[in-house]
């Protein structure tokens, strides 16, 4: 498994089918880069040039909301993936 490092996390992109109202489904390359990710690992978190601990707020299995166009995007063990920095999670889903 991956263990990101630091402040980073790694997700994965939920995949949303969309459905117009007519009962159209829009394929994944006819729609945006969806924003909605799962958690899949957290690394544990930095200390800053202070000395301060940033801790990390964000958990295993938190639904998030990412920047449109951030992070490392990988591929392992046929699952793709992406390593982002904490700070370009820019919400915790409910």
């Amino acid at each position: 498994m991956i263990k990101p490092v630091a402040d980073r996390v790694l997700i994965k992109m939920l995949e949303n089918e969309e459905t117009t109202k007519s009962g159209i489904i829009l394929s994944s390359g006819a729609k945006e880069k969806p924003q909605i990710a799962q958690v899949i690992e957290v690394g544990p978190g930095i200390t800053n040039e202070d000395g301060k601990e940033v801790k990390m707020y964000i958990k295993k299995d938190d639904k998030v909301i990412v920047s449109k166009y951030c992070g490392t995007e990988i591929k392992y063990e046929g699952e793709e993936y992406i390593i982002v920095k904490q700070d370009d999670i820019l919400a915790i889903v409910d």
